[in-house]
């Protein structure tokens, strides 16, 4: 009986967060600090992705790539791999793929969005702020995409 219920526990923590990679590029440097207006298109690209280390040990990696632009030219590319260790036990399918998917990124994204902003403001331009993101809508939203194309992909099959 205590077997049972050892096994039905739920344990959910964090075991370390780390940087796992972190690059920045201003390929146009010194020459881009000259210029009077400082209004570049700025693109930001957001993904997650996890694997299980070790027995209930995930690693769940918050990839952030913002990219400077004005008219054809890079004015900075920076990106990190914010990543973190996680205990994760007594979950199973939709659970821990909600947690993997949307809990674990919202724990790294504080994080990531400092080392973006400090990593910038390094490299000798203006503050830049990332805004606050739903996990939960992205999640959410992947997984219709991912239904979607299944569904799609059935459906050709079948002619």
């Amino acid at each position: 009986m205590a077997e049972q219920e050892k096994a039905a526990e739920k344990v959910l923590a964090i075991s370390k967060i780390y940087v796992k990679d972190m690059s920045f590029e201003s390929p146009q440097a010194p020459a881009v600090f000259k210029g009077a207006e400082w209004k570049p298109q700025t693109n930001l690209n957001l993904r997650s992705s996890h694997k299980l280390v070790e027995d209930n040990i995930h690693e769940v990696v918050l990839t952030i790539t913002v990219e400077a632009k004005e008219k054809d030219t890079t004015l900075f590319l920076v990106e990190v791999h914010q990543a973190g260790l996680f205990e994760i036990a007594g979950y199973g399918g939709e659970e821990l793929a909600a947690i993997t998917g949307s809990f674990c990124p919202n724990i790294l994204f504080p994080y990531a969005r400092e080392a973006v902003a400090g990593t910038i403001q390094k490299g000798g331009f203006p503050e830049f702020v990332l805004q606050p993101i739903n996990f939960d809508a992205l999640y959410m939203q992947s997984k219709q995409q991912a239904a979607a194309a299944q569904a799609e992909s059935a459906q050709s099959e079948t002619h």
